[in-house]
């Protein structure tokens, strides 16, 4: 390796680590500031090429911003860039992640912490439902995406697989959209999403101290290699997998973990760190975290020199636009369970119901920072349980 490289990888090194550490607001943000560097800045990629970037990581499963980041690193230095580049984005994230993690192991059922929690959780589902309100706008692009998207969400409350209902959303719905008769939508897709049994993926009930690496880290490998839609779709996967399948987590430990997630800067799949931590603790981090970011930096390095072709295909176009109506609707499926339990855990409880409202109202209509949204919310719990 000449100094040439070298320099060039810790330039690399430094940016995407500094990048990842000050992150917060979101993909959105994290590619602002990315193209903000390496475009305007560095001038290490043309502004048509970098949008060439973001087109491509909108085609592959996977956290957009982390894949921009790797994609960056394997223009800029081959096969090295790639890994230093991607990983030091990753890694700030990762490494408050786990210290949080424990934290929340130690203390995180003490009275102290427990009203923070009670505050941050309306905050975390408030974001959610953004999220999938912003999603969905651009998302559905007409009446097809509109029914596909129904579609794929009734599959699921009639207890398809995510993981099958989002791949079979998007290639039943790449098939529709190809067909100029649009009333033949909703016929075709349904049927054969409700005809499809989910596959178990392992006996439930486990105990956490029971549970094998290999099967904790092929969950995560399995949600990164399929989660297309960004972070957030995440938590449709967790809560039906996790939480609903396995029983691994309560619903309460996952609101937790998005909270987390939300609080701390870079990419959003660093709450499978936390989640990681609380069911098997170091190894369970390290393990949950390879296994969710791995795809990433196989799905780049494999498709990169192909970007140009798959961005013309009118075939990958209609894939893309029903796996993305799909994930959103994974995600107001799940927003509706969450919200459910949050708002009525056995009688309707207002002061939560009243933080999600306003949180919500500050994320869509004023575009508030989800980290100060998080912040503020621990604050009102902190101040309404000790008062009360």
């Amino acid at each position: 390796m000449n100094d040439s490289t070298l320099n060039r990888l810790s330039e690399l090194a430094k940016l995407f680590f500094k990048l990842g550490a000050i992150g917060f607001g979101g993909p959105a943000a994290h590619i602002a500031m990315m193209e903000d560097e390496v475009v305007t800045r560095k001038q290490w990629l043309t502004r048509e090429h970098f949008l060439d970037l973001v087109g491509a990581t909108n085609l592959i499963p996977g956290p957009n911003s982390t894949e921009m980041a790797i994609h960056v690193g394997y223009i800029r230095a081959g096969w090295f860039g790639l890994i230093v580049a991607g990983v030091c984005f990753i890694l700030p994230a990762v490494i408050i992640t786990a210290a949080l993690a424990w934290l929340y192991v130690a203390y995180g059922s003490l009275p102290q912490v427990t009203p923070l929690l009670y505050g941050i959780k309306p905050v975390v589902l408030a974001v959610i439902f953004g999220a999938v309100w912003k999603l969905g706008k651009t998302a559905i692009k007409n009446r097809k995406l509109l029914l596909i998207g129904l579609a794929v969400a009734i599959a699921v409350l009639f207890g398809v697989n995510e993981t099958i209902a989002l791949l079979l959303g998007g290639i039943i719905g790449m098939i529709v959209l190809k067909i100029r008769r649009s009333h033949l939508s909703g016929a075709i897709i349904l049927p054969l999403l409700l005809n499809i049994s989910p596959p178990p993926l392992t006996q439930s009930g486990l105990r956490a101290t029971n549970i094998p690496l290999w099967q904790l880290g092929l969950f995560f490998l399995r949600v990164g290699s399929v989660l297309y839609g960004g972070g957030y779709v995440l938590v449709a996967f967790l809560q039906s997998g996790l939480v609903d399948n396995l029983g691994w987590l309560t619903q309460q430990q996952l609101l937790d973990a998005i909270a987390i997630g939300q609080f701390t800067p870079g990419p959003v799949l660093s709450t499978a760190t936390f989640i990681g931590y609380v069911i098997a603790g170091i190894p369970g981090a390290i393990v949950a975290t390879i296994g969710i970011f791995l795809p990433s930096f196989i799905f780049v390095a494999l498709l990169n020199p192909f970007i140009p072709r798959l961005r013309s295909s009118q075939w990958m176009s209609a894939f893309l636009d029903a796996v993305n109506v799909s994930a959103v609707a994974l995600m107001a499926v799940v927003t509706i369970e969450l919200a459910l339990a949050l708002i009525f855990p056995g009688r309707f409880d207002w002061i939560a119901a009243s933080i999600a409202v306003v949180a919500a109202i500050l994320t869509i209509r004023y575009r508030v920072n989800p980290a100060w949204l998080v912040l503020g919310g621990g604050v009102i719990g902190w101040l309404v349980n000790f008062r009360f």
